[in-house]
């Protein structure tokens, strides 16, 4: 039977084929054996299937409840289902549509709201950054939940000043100068080295991904028109790319082209925008010609660098093997663990906070994984999974490029 859609849901679809997803939904089970929360908990309803059997249900016209919204809320949104699914369900746009249709009919109690409204706001503020500093300040005395989400503080490095013809412009207004700032200027050093000038638009802020996913889509899609805006200058310049180093905010922008395909005033510029959007990851077929020459002495190959690649990148952007294979092509003794390397570690942007038992569980099962390989240090590509792996181990979790960066002459 033709899945009736509410008129609701077809003005929150942008573009979204809904209807021919629900009815795509086979029940193979694929999903669910790759779903985190299913695994941890048991329940069909913290599993794909379970949530869209939830949301068709609202859509049609039933009544939501507080039960519903837990298991929504309860998804990590890490995509792993999209990568299992054979049938191509784009279980991510809807899994967002469906919470915010949910949220508009299930209040929240005041506490949950607070802490929700305070994360989306206070992550993407620009007293973010001096709260952070303070916070660093004060590392060593905070209770064990604070000390786990304030890395300790780093040093941001020198920033290249050499002016090169190839340019690429690079985000600057996620959480991650401040709580990391050494990634960005590895970043500019290693691009620098392969006669590439990193630029930056001061004006851009957060991507928007904090904000949609935490169901204020209308503040998140202001986020992204004003990145755009902030952006267009120098894409009308000609920038070769738009670079992420940070795979969740990479795979949110490479989004703003279905996120805004029915807005008249974006939806050209948009489609550009993640069109020129790239991964550092993806720059590095092209980058390792350049910079193996600049390699110092080899990388001692029983020194083992564990990757461990973040939803964002493997599942979201569908980027698997590339920093592995590229890393290990410049010299370094890169491995990813031999179980479930597929699966989230837990951070996936705020869910550490809002359901920290759950998070908590998938890190250390991660880590778990993880020591298997005796590293010398854990490596990602997203600034949530380090911090969050970190928080649980003694070995040191630091971004690839950071590493890659120090073996450069």
């Amino acid at each position: 039977m033709q899945t009736q859609l509410s008129p609701e849901f077809q003005a929150r679809a942008d573009g979204l084929a809904a209807e021919a997803i629900l009815r795509k939904c086979v029940h193979c089970g694929f999903c669910t054996a790759t779903c985190p929360t299913y695994q941890l908990l048991g329940d069909e309803l913290d599993g794909p299937r379970g949530r869209i059997y939830l949301i068709k249900q609202v859509l049609e016209g039933a009544t939501p409840t507080r039960k519903t919204q837990m298991h929504l809320d309860r998804c990590l949104t890490c995509r792993n289902c999209e990568s299992t699914c054979p049938s191509g369900v784009d279980y991510g746009h809807l899994v967002d549509i469906g919470r915010s249709v949910v949220d508009e009919k299930v209040p929240r109690p005041a506490g949950e709201k607070a802490l929700r409204w305070l994360l989306k706001e206070g992550l993407t503020s620009p007293a973010f950054g001096p709260a952070m500093k303070l916070g660093q300040l004060v590392r060593d005395v905070l209770p064990a939940s604070l000390k786990a989400k304030v890395p300790a503080r780093q040093d941001a490095g020198v920033w290249p000043s050499r002016t090169h013809a190839r340019k690429v412009l690079m985000l600057a207004g996620c959480v991650q100068p401040a709580m990391m700032p050494n990634i960005n200027s590895a970043t500019a050093r290693v691009l620098d080295a392969a006669g590439m000038q990193t630029l930056l638009a001061p004006e851009a802020g957060c991507c928007g991904a904090v904000k949609f996913h935490l169901n204020d889509q209308f503040g998140g899609t202001a986020q992204m028109r004003a990145n755009i805006d902030a952006w267009w200058p120098l894409v009308e310049q000609g920038v070769e790319a738009i670079v992420m180093n940070a795979s969740g905010c990479g795979v949110t922008v490479k989004e703003y082209g279905h996120i805004l395909a029915d807005d008249p005033a974006y939806a050209a510029k948009a489609a550009r925008i993640s069109a020129l959007t790239q991964d550092l990851s993806e720059l590095l077929p092209a980058l390792v010609p350049l910079l193996a020459p600049k390699v110092k002495a080899q990388p001692d190959a029983s020194r083992v660098v564990a990757f461990h690649p973040p939803c964002t990148l493997q599942h979201g952007q569908k980027l698997k093997g590339g920093v592995e294979t590229h890393l290990a092509a410049l010299g370094f003794t890169v491995q990813v663990a031999r179980n479930e390397a597929h699966l989230c570690c837990g951070s996936a942007g705020t869910y550490s906070v809002l359901n920290p038992d759950i998070a908590y569980t998938l890190r250390d099962r991660k880590l778990g994984h993880l020591d298997e390989l005796k590293p010398a240090v854990i490596v990602s590509a997203n600034i949530g999974c380090i911090t969050h792996l970190q928080s649980g181990t003694d070995t040191p979790v630091r971004h690839w490029v950071e590493v890659l960066d120090e073996a450069l002459a």
